[in-house]
């Protein structure tokens, strides 16, 4: 990409996040709707509640641990240098995901619910700084990591601070978990990865695309057939996109010159 166009790309992506941050701070408090935590599927199983939308996480657990163990053993053979971090940081929060959504769908209430979107900041915040460091520059994606993770726990620890206050505001973490999601695929029609392949990418935003659907069909779902409820398959597809990442480490081998990642 020349210097212009790069320029343009940035400008564009600069102007979707302005947009889009000037949306949320207009638009009211969004508390937590209670009726959320009300799923379909509440079937007990083996003296579980809430089996499916509890056992679905363990997908979770196994792929966060396996990517973790992988980077720390060949990270420097498969990232860009500085971008082990963004990666043990993204498979530490969806290993995370699985241990604070199962217990949030053992006891569905706004409590728990602080820890399954916890870990969830911690996987965001990893994800966007391995986009930035692949598509954009290595060393923009070393440089978001940690304030990516700050401002992600202040977006879920304000949300618990205002509930606790009569006056619920989910708008920092939704805008924090919406903004990225929205610019990844900016990001990846505008730049080229430095290594690897974006099908990848896209292959992990298609399956995260399938978990919301699934997630907004809940009932419908599980109305279908009564064996699985929309949630359940929400948590499947979304273990499934975050393999389609750690698959795609595996499959590559840092070139010597990608050293020179800016």
């Amino acid at each position: 990409m020349t210097r212009a166009s790069d320029s343009a790309a940035i400008h564009a992506a600069a102007g979707i996040a302005l947009v889009v941050i000037a949306v949320f701070i207009f638009v009211a408090p969004i508390p937590q709707d209670p009726a959320y935590h009300a799923f379909a599927d509440g079937r007990s199983f083996l003296g579980i509640a809430n089996f499916g939308n509890v056992a679905s996480n363990l997908p979770f657990l196994v792929i966060g641990a396996w990517g973790v163990g992988y980077v720390m053993r060949h990270g420097a053979a498969v990232c860009l240098p500085g971008l082990e971090l963004a990666y043990v940081v993204f498979f530490s929060g969806v290993m995370l995901t699985a241990l604070g959504s199962g217990y949030y769908h053992l006891v569905p209430a706004n409590e728990p619910l602080a820890w399954d979107r916890l870990p969830m900041t911690i996987g965001f915040s990893g994800l966007f700084a391995i986009i930035v460091g692949e598509f954009v520059a290595a060393r923009a994606g070393r440089l978001l990591v940690i304030p990516l993770l700050i401002i992600g726990v202040v977006s879920v620890e304000y949300w618990i601070w205002s509930e606790s206050r009569g006056a619920g505001d989910l708008r920092p973490f939704a805008l924090f978990q919406f903004l990225p999601m929205l610019l990844i695929p900016v990001i990846l029609v505008l730049y080229k990865p430095a290594i690897g392949h974006a099908r990848y990418f896209w292959a992990m935003l298609g399956l995260y695309a399938l978990s919301k659907i699934a997630e907004a069909l809940d009932a419908r779902i599980f109305a279908a057939g009564g064996v699985v409820s929309g949630h359940t398959l929400k948590h499947l597809f979304a273990a499934a996109a975050t393999g389609a990442l750690l698959y795609a480490l595996m499959q590559r081998r840092l070139p010597t010159q990608a050293a020179n990642d800016d």
